[in-house]
């Protein structure tokens, strides 16, 4: 076999590949073997048709298209490890010649990883906000807690925001009551926004017995998104009532024998959480500086398949649990179609260079990934997930899905590198020391990263189903 390779642009390469007939032996004589089983001559056993027979019968060009079919894979394979680039998805193939007895010639143009230089990134700097727990940041997480620990009692008077009113709902569209549009002693908060618009004006102000009726657009079921007169009756209006703020409500609320303490354990729990948050904010930043540093030449049919996919999981999964359309999410969003697609696509090329730059810095670096920490992930993802580590593992088995988990932790492990390397301060100028947490870096790459992940693992789903083929 002859192949050579011919760069079209810094994302695809066009492969021209010769192949002297004799090297087809092994697929024509397996397209025979599958004709057979699948034709009958009479005169002939099953399996046992001569392959003169075959030819005559069904005609040597279907038995020479079911050959070059079997032996495109291999041989598309050879040419890509001969010619020594990375393809991305699925290959467009053209058989440019097929002389029987002779030559079987073609040409592949698929995308590829594009060469990606590395530069200097020690000198990045990023500005992160500063960790500071204000008293009233304690004292909003204490009222916080109280809050939960509120308890409710029935008042003789007329509803007003902050009680729990217990109500009976009716909802008509076009003067008829909804299949879905009765329920009775349903518990609501005034002024939380839990339920209709309008039913905080509508309830506020009655006492228990007293009804009112509105119109709001509902946001569920048989009538989603249509405009209902909705009447609703109160049952009972229950004051809530909330516990002292003394060494007993430390008590019951928390291990603590003081407010004192609540408070201080409140304080320590607000100063990690900050950290925490400014660890991931200098990870996101620093990886925005390194990705204006490099020039990354971005896949179009790459592209197109992840902004799609992104639309896709938006559309089919995200809004439609939120009982939303894009459209209704577009207006919510205050965004048109034009902004959308444009920031989708923004997105997806960031997710795309994120992943191609990282992957660049593993294989420089000659970073590796050992079992303590593949598991270490993969129960930090479990845990993520609501499954346990078992069942997460077992899933990432069957789906083979580990190199993907590897690849989220090598590519940690690289932003964790440039991290390092950066210059942090917070606002005040203090510099920031993070801590070298790998796997919490990962997941900071991994969601950058993600459409490239995405996108690519689909694009070599097709490339093997095409294979299989």
């Amino acid at each position: 076999m002859k192949s050579a390779v011919e760069t079209l642009n810094p994302t695809r390469v066009r492969l021209t590949v010769e192949v002297p007939f004799e090297e087809l032996k092994a697929s024509l004589d397996a397209a025979y073997k599958k004709i057979n089983q699948q034709v009958t001559v009479k005169g002939f056993r099953k399996g046992k048709i001569p392959a003169r027979v075959i030819d005559q019968r069904f005609g040597r060009g279907a038995v020479l298209e079911e050959a070059v079919n079997d032996a495109l894979p291999k041989l598309y394979t050879e040419a890509v490890n001969e010619a020594d680039v990375n393809p991305l998805g699925q290959p467009e193939v053209d058989i440019t010649e097929l002389k029987d007895g002779e030559l079987l010639a073609f040409t592949a143009e698929v995308d590829i990883r594009p060469a990606i230089e590395i530069p200097d990134y020690s000198g990045i700097e990023v500005t992160v906000d500063a960790v500071e727990v204000t008293d009233e940041d304690v004292e909003k997480s204490v009222e916080q807690l109280r809050e939960r620990f509120a308890s409710t009692s029935p008042v003789e008077r007329a509803a007003a925001e902050g009680d729990v009113v217990t109500i009976d709902l009716e909802a008509k569209v076009d003067g008829e009551v909804l299949p879905d549009g009765v329920a009775t002693g349903v518990q609501y908060t005034i002024g939380s926004g839990e339920l209709l618009e309008g039913i905080d004006d509508a309830v506020t102000g009655l006492e228990a017995g007293g009804e009112a009726t509105f119109t709001s657009t509902l946001k569920g079921g048989s009538a989603e998104g249509k405009e209902a007169e909705v009447t609703v009756k109160v049952t009972q209006v229950a004051a809530r009532e909330l516990p002292e703020l003394d060494d007993e409500f430390a008590q019951m609320a928390s291990e603590f024998d003081t407010l004192d303490e609540l408070k201080a354990d409140s304080r320590k729990r607000l100063e990690n959480m900050k950290q925490y948050d400014q660890a991931t904010q200098a990870q996101e930043r620093v990886l925005d500086e390194l990705l204006k540093l490099v020039e990354v030449p971005i896949p179009e049919k790459l592209l197109e398949d992840e902004v799609n996919t992104r639309k896709h999981n938006l559309e089919h999964h995200q809004l439609g649990q939120m009982g939303l359309t894009l459209e209704k999410y577009l207006e919510l969003q205050g965004k048109t179609v034009e902004e959308f697609d444009a920031e989708t696509q923004e997105q997806a090329v960031k997710g795309i260079k994120t992943q191609f730059i990282l992957d660049e810095l593993v294989s420089k670096e000659k970073l590796n990934v050992n079992q303590d920490e593949l598991t270490e992930h993969l129960m930090r993802r479990a845990a993520s997930s609501g499954m346990s580590p078992d069942q997460f593992a077992q899933a990432v088995v069957e789906g083979n899905q580990v190199p993907m988990l590897v690849g989220e932790v090598a590519r940690g492990k690289a932003l964790a590198l440039v991290v390092e390397a950066a210059k942090v301060v917070d606002t005040d100028g203090e510099p920031v020391v993070l801590d070298d947490d790998e796997d919490e870096t990962a997941e900071t790459a991994e969601a950058s990263a993600e459409a490239g992940d995405d996108a690519e693992a689909k694009a070599d789903e097709k490339s093997e189903e095409k294979s299989e083929a």
